[in-house]
């Protein structure tokens, strides 16, 4: 089954979780690359993956509208 590009973002930025500044830095790719719809899904998902990772939670300001 193919991979949708929501989930592939997931998985690197899953991946990349050790490094706050590479973790921003494919956020912000991310976020250019999807649509709409799936931006919201990925702000969801990252709202929820970030809780218990302060070192991540300043990315957060990428994707809140």
């Amino acid at each position: 089954m193919a991979r949708t590009m929501l989930e592939y973002y997931k998985m690197v930025l899953q991946k990349v979780s050790f490094d706050a500044v590479l973790f921003s830095k494919e956020l912000k790719k991310a976020i250019s690359k999807l649509l709409p719809y799936e931006i919201e899904d990925l702000r969801h998902w990252l709202l929820n993956f970030v809780t218990d990772k302060p070192e991540l939670q300043e990315s957060l300001i990428y994707i809140k509208a």
